[in-house]
């Protein structure tokens, strides 16, 4: 069974950190860029980050450069995204999703912001910045 699934969210503090995982099973990751994206109630999801499973080039919103940090470890079949310094404008379900690049030649910030290309997506994990 093809799976993605979020892990890592929670309740934290502001100025606090998290470490979301998004492992995949039933597919290997090698070929599929990997985004995460947010939504927060009452608005549209977005995307936060992306990266290229080609050369790991990576892509942040403007909002998250400097305070997030995407990974990926293939061998581990998980990508990850350390998020620092975290605000309570950073609460939302955070979800991942993959996406195979073996035919598509694009950017990976071009890609962070197709969501309709995305094979597969997680069911969200609830990041909640509060004190």
């Amino acid at each position: 069974q093809v799976r993605l699934v979020e892990s890592g969210g929670g309740l934290v503090q502001p100025g606090g950190s998290l470490r979301l995982s998004c492992t995949a099973s039933g597919f290997t990751l090698d070929y599929y860029a990997i985004g995460w994206f947010r939504q927060a109630p009452g608005k549209e999801r977005e995307a936060v980050s992306c990266i290229s499973s080609l050369d790991g080039t990576t892509y942040y919103a403007d909002s998250v450069k400097g305070r997030f940090t995407i990974s990926r470890d293939n061998a581990k079949n998980t990508v990850y995204l350390y998020m620092n310094n975290l605000k309570p404008k950073h609460t939302a379900v955070y979800y991942c999703a993959a996406g195979d690049q073996s035919f598509i030649r694009t950017t990976v910030q071009a890609i962070c912001y197709m969501q309709g290309w995305y094979d597969y997506w997680g069911q969200g994990t609830q990041v909640t910045v509060s004190s």
